[in-house]
């Protein structure tokens, strides 16, 4: 056994979601299809479930298993019944990924909007219940901009 040169995995950051679904296999496809990731590895478990997997889409990865019933404590949002994690996902063009997104079969949750704090921003839910935002940086603002932006826009919401 090699001893590791580096105590973060190489291709991974400090933080690295781990996703876990029901239907991990069906998720790992609807991944691909809808948000263009690439499939880096897959460990099936002796039960036919996926026990670990991993995906990247641009320079970030992130990991996917099923449900693992009596074995783990981790559930999908689905068993859940919501979950409290959103996934921001920025790309070039997010129109067109939100748009291949929901194609692809994610429920559209928030539509796409230009931002007070610069960016064109919107969410759609997976069919496995993970809600994903995806956005655009199209201006970059000042600390005293992005304030200034942001007290106009809550001075907004509570005139609502």
């Amino acid at each position: 056994m090699t001893k590791a040169r580096n105590p973060i995995p190489e291709g991974l950051h400090t933080i690295t979601p781990q996703l876990v679904v029901k239907g991990a296999a069906l998720a790992l496809d609807f991944y691909k299809k809808a948000l263009g990731a690439t499939e880096i590895a897959r460990m099936p478990g002796p039960n036919g479930l996926i026990m670990h997997s991993v995906m990247q889409i641009g320079d970030a990865r992130f990991f996917v298993n099923d449900e693992m019933p009596g074995q783990s404590t981790c559930f999908s949002p689905l068993k859940l019944g919501g979950t409290p994690i959103v996934l921001t996902l920025y790309v070039a063009d997010c129109d067109k990924l939100y748009k291949q997104a929901v194609a692809a079969g994610a429920k559209a949750t928030m539509p796409l909007t230009d931002q007070f704090w610069g960016d064109r921003y919107g969410q759609v839910t997976d069919p496995y219940g993970h809600i994903w935002a995806i956005a655009t940086r199209k201006e970059d603002l000042t600390p005293k901009e992005l304030e200034e932006r942001g007290r106009q826009f809550m001075a907004s919401m509570a005139n609502r």
